[in-house]
């Protein structure tokens, strides 16, 4: 897998002793790590920052946290390393599950070498950094294994690792698991992890950490919608601003789990890695196997915990910079209905409202009238468009928005000119084809010429028409997923392949966006997040349904990658009937579109339209730079989100009105965040069409606002205003500057 660029100085990398200790630290976080004697690295503290530390210190807490033998367990103490070890006593799921032939399944690695890239201080036993990358270079000459072990704290905070292992001696050497593990303290006890289906994802649920493991694994070969996308364990309670959590998220678009474990002995961890299918990974000598990255974030609450995923993210140099672009999808306008002449016309209404970039969905290619036909066959239909895609393309550039367009590049029906041509390139296993999943079957992008031919269709594609968006979509999962004639297991090569190919098309078409769609939200990871530049967050764009979907998704990536449409009045979907305003209010926070047909909006609605579309671009640098924040929940009515940019100077909250709440009014709400020495001037935005029925506090009347400090907004709030049901009430919060 590609790594993600990190900005640690190269010139810095020193090589250091493996017997000592290291103290990394960076945005209020410290990482200690046990390196000595040799033995791979253990974590003896990650969470709060601790200051500055002695080597004393550091060897002192590294003794504190060994635990004495007690019971009937191994008489030696046992030492838990990153990449946890069963020789040493430890009896929880360990690091590398693997071996040759049978034998070999139970390595020893002794580090040989530790190379720090870091500007470091300290010495002797004592290695101290900022924000840093340690690898260390380990080998068991007994099972000839050798290891790599990198270990990173960025600067936003964020701590993650991962895992090389080559064999080094003869015969083969299956790999079945390569397992990343982070301790968590005692005192974290509360489970946080996601599930979720088709058009309702990322649906929050908690439990207790018991004895045992919590294990979510993912076997769809894709993300999932019900995928754990971070699992979490914090302090019994932690919310959004309060409460110490420890999470970790497995930055892989394939198999893979999450998994949480405590054992009797009191040892508690959160870990993950790939998930390998049976002979998926079978090393000659010399060859290697690198698992997935695995994030680690500690935050003392959740927006803690999620701005740090969100620094992380805008740092990278892949990052998209430029102001996200008002976008129209075509798809719930005309879904398979591709006429040119309403595609224009969808176009002009488009441009009219302030729509910067056009998307041509499914059915633009040959044979594609439904989806049980014609996927795979990446030329234009010319039935359709007997000039090519040129009216259309032209036809939108001189409007003055960028083009775009839809593939499904993984998948092929089997009728269709390529499934007949080479019915080997479908992933198939037994002796039989896989069951159909939205008629369609997936294509094996792990045989080389399978993944050249589907290269050069899009390359051709890409090359002839200005294009600069793709909307790459991947409708099923991943079943019975081997190659043929052998029937071997593939998904691990087919994830490799998909990255490969996003790579390649990016290398030749610079500046070339591809968002992350499958099946909606079932591709939203760490892994895709690398060389794509925004996800749909569901194929579900009822903004009910949304406001649930958007505010989880954010606990992991920023608004900036979450594409959030405005879809048609009633939905198509879920066949709720929605205000404008609604549907507006929440879907601008986020990467905002449109997936309406226009020619259906009536006069008034176009103009409301086109004024929240401005509304947007006004506001979409504080929401796509801004941090994160989240009211604590007083109400399930309610929900209280927004931005705040990281001067505190300035802030858009957003109020949704979620249902009918057992009181009213409901009371006070609070604004946390902001800075509690400012003053502010909280005051309602109103766009479009004004809400009706909706009853006025005091502050709220005549749209004046009120001006508080930042401490009173947080701690005693204002009363919320009335409001129908299924509505949102944004506020602009400003500092109030006062004359000199």
């Amino acid at each position: 897998m590609q790594s993600v660029h990190t900005n640690f100085p190269t010139s810095a990398a020193t090589e250091v002793a493996p017997d000592v200790f290291f103290h990394l630290a960076a945005a209020g976080v410290s990482v200690v790590l046990d390196a000595t004697e040799g033995r791979l690295p253990a974590i003896v503290h990650w969470g709060s920052f601790l200051g500055p530390q002695s080597a004393d210190d550091i060897a002192t807490l590294g003794l504190a946290a060994i635990e004495p033998p007690d019971g009937n367990v191994v008489d030696e103490p046992v030492r838990l390393a990153i990449l946890p070890e069963h020789y040493g006593g430890w009896e929880g799921k360990p690091g590398l599950a693997g071996h040759r032939d049978g034998a070999d399944w139970s390595p020893k690695f002794t580090v040989t070498s530790i190379i720090v890239n870091a500007e470091i201080s300290g010495g002797g036993r004592l290695i101290e950094t900022g924000a840093a990358a340690v690898t260390f270079y380990a080998h068991d000459d007994a099972a000839r294994l050798g290891l790599v072990l990198e270990i990173e704290l960025l600067a936003s905070g964020l701590f993650r690792v991962r895992a090389e292992v080559t064999n080094t001696g003869p015969g083969v050497y299956i790999v079945d698991a390569l397992t990343m593990a982070l301790p968590i303290p005692v005192r974290a006890r509360q489970i946080l992890d996601f599930a979720g289906r088709w058009s309702k994802e990322r649906v929050p649920q908690r439990r207790e950490l018991v004895v045992g493991i919590h294990e979510r694994e993912g076997r769809k070969g894709r993300t999932g919608a019900d995928a754990a996308t971070i699992l979490s364990v914090g302090i019994p309670g932690f919310g959004f601003s309060e409460g110490e959590v420890w999470g970790v998220h497995v930055a892989f678009s394939g198999n893979h789990r999450h998994y949480a474990e405590r054992l009797p002995t009191g040892f508690q961890v959160v870990g993950g890695g790939e998930l390998l299918l049976p002979g998926e990974i079978r090393l000659e000598e010399g060859e290697r196997y690198r698992a997935p990255w695995l994030y680690g974030a500690y935050g003392n609450g959740l927006d803690d915990q999620a701005h740090r995923f969100h620094r992380f993210l805008r740092s990278r140099e892949s990052h998209p910079i430029s102001a996200r672009p008002v976008t129209l999808n075509v798809w719930e306008a005309v879904y398979f209905d591709h006429d040119a002449d309403r595609l224009i016309d969808l176009a002009d209404r488009a441009a009219k409202v302030g729509v910067e970039r056009y998307v041509l969905d499914d059915g633009w290619f040959t044979g594609r009238r439904d989806d049980r036909r014609g996927l795979g066959d990446w030329t234009v239909d010319a039935e359709i468009w007997p000039d090519g895609l040129w009216p259309i393309v032209n036809h939108v550039r001189a409007l003055g928005m960028e083009f775009g367009l839809w593939f499904e590049p993984e998948m092929v029906n089997e009728d269709s000119d390529l499934a007949r041509a080479h019915p080997e390139w479908i992933m198939q296993t037994g002796g039989r084809l896989p069951v159909r999943s939205r008629h369609q079957q997936v294509l094996n992008l792990g045989i080389p010429d399978a993944y050249e031919h589907i290269l050069d269709q899009m390359s051709s594609i890409l090359a002839e028409y200005d294009i600069t968006y793709i909307k790459w979509d991947h409708n099923r999962d991943l079943i019975d997923a081997g190659t043929f004639p052998t029937g071997a297991a593939g998904v691990h090569n087919q994830t490799l392949a998909a990255y490969r190919l996003m790579d390649d098309l990016k290398r030749r078409f610079p500046g070339l966006e591809i968002e992350s769609c499958s099946s909606g939200g079932s591709r939203v990871d760490l892994g895709v997040i690398e060389r794509t530049d925004r996800v749909w967050v569901s194929d579900c764009i009822d903004p009910l349904e949304r406001q649930q979907m958007n505010r989880w998704t954010m606990q992991l990536l920023p608004a900036e990658l979450l594409g959030s449409h405005i879809g048609s009045g009633v939905n198509h979907t879920t066949g709720r009937r929605h205000e404008l305003s609604f549907r507006a209010a929440t879907s601008i926070f986020g990467h905002f579109g449109i997936e309406w047909d226009l020619a259906e909006a009536s006069e008034q609605e176009s103009r409301d339209l086109a004024e929240w579309v401005a509304f947007y671009k006004h506001h979409r640098s504080l929401m796509h730079t801004g941090d994160l924040v989240r009211a604590e929940e007083t109400d399930p009515t309610l929900q209280v989100y927004g931005v705040i940019d990281h001067d505190k100077t300035e802030a858009l909250i957003f109020l949704a009105f979620l249902g009918r709440s057992d009181l009213s009014p409901r009371g006070r709400f609070t604004l946390p965040g902001l800075d509690p020495n400012k003053r502010y001037h909280v005051a309602p935005v109103i766009v479009g069409t004004p809400d009706t029925g909706r009853s006025a506090p005091p502050w709220y009347r005549g749209g004046s606002g009120a001006i508080l400090t930042g401490r009173a907004l947080a701690v005693a709030g204002l009363q919320v205003p009335g409001s129908m049901p299924e509505r949102v009430v944004i506020l602009r919060v400003v500092e109030e500057v006062a004359d000199h």
